[in-house]
């Protein structure tokens, strides 16, 4: 079998002449080589095993997911201004934070903004401020729209009681919307399966219901309530109903999307409203399709959705230990299914709120409740448990805030148990298309839960897929920004779904693992080629078509490139003849 060696002396070589005055073949037996200067392998060899790392990022662990904690650690920088209670996570990765800056004093209508640092450490990361509202509010609903946009709405407290806006991260800019049509308050929002948003109002029966439309910029009249929803806690189930127990009472109702209606449910067989305030905590979806509502009164209660008809069945959970109950109180799902709570002495009369705060991972699977140590250090802070709100990050930590303090704290789990694979997203494929966004497919890009709970004060859901890429040269971390999500559910199991993402523009051309994670939880590493769309052929990404890129592509000769198809550029699976030419046909300075 006869081969031929291209033998090439890149330091004559220029991308101004035709490639084809640097090459000359001859015969050889043996076998593809190509004869590259030892100068110029030391300034490739980074590129060159720019596949190696790619494949050792795939198996490498993922940020976060445990490998810190069991413990809290400081956020180092202090945020600019006093938290004024509701944290959001955008979808680019970074966290959006409400701040007591403004008219009001703590109604405020300030955010800023932390952004994890080169490495992906949101411990290390920086902060800055953002465009403040035009209106002042505090505890309102919120939600992060399919576009990535975010919708306020409400205040208990402050300016915003009956009006509502929405804030767009690409223009640093608050638009308003139209009056919702009635008090919103501190009331529940949700997001329906095609992206509109499912909004409360806390006036007149306390049990009427509104659906905002961020594509018209409209609000409708939505189905009302059977029993009361003010103070209640709303919990997304598989099937994308919510589920809610009505105010002070025992009975327990439904939304379904499909038929847009609430129909009753089942009775809970505890008590989970106190008698005194009507306040009750958090509820989350657990990862075999229950549901866990926590009360102020030191009562817990699971729910089971129906296998088949509109009925399901409640059960008496763990009660909270040592008299504790959660009025108003944070909880989180954690990356390894357990739950991450704040809770508070049971409200008495004249006592609806009192201290200390305590702080437990409530373990399900054993019913059991374990108390862990406090942001601040001890066991307890001197502060009420509604001062606190809490936010599931990408890298498996959960985020909390204390009402008026500038330092924001990070929990990382522990005990030796990892992310839930049930949790797992898939990437199936990663497409660039002609708007330069990527599209991309998978399953499970929502998510198991919709990640933290407070109530009806705070919304901050977590149930859509955030992208990360690691560098394979320099295992720096960039988020990219995810929008137009095909699923707003949650445990969307083996069903396809799909997210668009754009790389930011501070992101160099080069090779990475690509991660799609959903509340902490992690897909495996895809291999991901980052390269100028109208210059495929630079491989080595220094802006020109040259004989690095000519180096490159004969090393991987007849392979496929690596797990990122480095030289593939006809996509063939195989370096070959055609990549060669369509590289020769790509000589020079790469078009702007």
């Amino acid at each position: 079998m006869r081969v031929f060696l291209i033998e090439l002396h890149f330091s004559s070589i220029s991308p101004t002449l035709p490639l084809t005055s640097h090459l000359r073949t001859s015969r050889t037996a043996f076998g593809n080589h190509s004869m590259i200067a030892s100068r110029d392998i030391q300034h490739l060899a980074p590129l060159l095993v720019a596949p190696l790392l790619v494949a050792l990022a795939a198996t490498s662990t993922a940020l976060g997911g445990g490998t810190l904690g069991p413990t809290w650690y400081s956020i180092a920088a202090l945020s600019p201004a006093a938290s004024g209670g509701a944290m959001l996570l955008l979808s680019d990765g970074t966290v959006m934070c409400k701040v007591q800056t403004g008219p009001a004093g703590g109604e405020g209508n300030g955010w800023v903004r932390l952004r994890p640092n080169a490495q992906g450490s949101y411990i290390a990361g920086t902060w800055s401020t953002l465009a403040s509202m035009g209106q002042t509010r505090y505890y309102f609903s919120s939600q992060v729209l399919k576009d990535g946009r975010v919708y306020v709405a409400g205040g208990e407290y402050g300016t915003g009681l009956a009006n509502a806006e929405v804030y767009n991260p690409l223009t640093n800019a608050w638009t308003p919307t139209p009056a919702p049509g009635g008090n919103v308050s501190d009331a529940n929002s949700e997001m329906l399966p095609d992206g509109r948003v499912l909004q409360a109002l806390v006036a007149g029966t306390l049990r009427t219901n509104v659906i905002y439309n961020p594509v018209t910029n409209l609000y409708s009249p939505g189905p009302s309530c059977l029993g009361i929803h003010n103070e209640s806690a709303w919990v997304k189930l598989r099937d994308s109903s919510i589920l809610m127990v009505d105010r002070h009472a025992f009975t327990s109702e439904r939304y379904r999307p499909t038929t847009n209606t609430w129909t009753a449910d089942a009775n809970v067989p505890v008590a989970l409203y106190d008698d005194f305030g009507f306040e009750t905590g958090g509820a989350v979806l657990l990862p075999d399709g229950r549901a866990i509502h926590l009360g102020a009164t030191g009562n817990t209660a699971y729910y089971t959705p129906p296998l088949s008809g509109n009925v399901g069945s409640w059960v008496a959970g763990p009660s909270l230990p040592a008299g504790q109950g959660t009025p108003d109180a944070p909880l989180a799902m954690m990356h390894n299914g357990k739950i991450l709570c704040a809770t508070a002495p049971i409200p008495v009369s004249g006592a609806v709120f009192s201290t200390p705060t305590s702080f437990y991972e409530l373990d399900t699977n054993t019913n059991s409740f374990t108390q862990v140590g406090a942001p601040t250090g001890g066991f307890t802070v001197n502060e009420v448990s509604y001062a606190w709100t809490f936010l599931c990050l990408p890298d498996g930590g959960v985020m909390c805030a204390r009402l008026g303090s500038t330092r924001y704290w990070i929990y990382y789990t522990g005990g030796g148990l990892g992310p839930l694979a049930a949790g797992k997203p898939t990437i199936s494929s990663v497409t660039r298309e002609a708007s330069g966004a990527y599209r991309l497919l998978g399953t499970q890009f929502n998510g198991i839960s919709q990640g933290a709970s407070y109530g009806d004060d705070w919304q901050m859901n977590t149930n859509y897929p955030i992208v990360r890429l690691t560098s394979a040269l320099n295992a720096n971390v960039h988020y990219c920004r995810t929008f137009d999500w095909s699923s707003t559910g949650v445990q969307t199991g083996s069903a396809r779904v799909s997210t668009l993402m754009t790389v930011p523009s501070s992101v160099p051309y080069g090779v990475y693992s690509l991660f799609v994670t959903a509340n902490g939880i992690a897909s495996d590493a895809r291999p991901f080629l980052y390269a100028r769309p109208n210059c495929a052929a630079d491989i080595d990404f220094d802006g020109l078509v040259g004989g690095g890129d000519l180096a490159l592509l004969l090393a991987g000769w007849l392979t496929n490139g690596g797990p990122a198809g480095l030289g593939d550029l006809d996509g063939s699976g195989l370096i070959d003849g055609g990549d060669l030419a369509l590289m020769l046909g790509s000589w020079g300075v790469c078009p702007p």
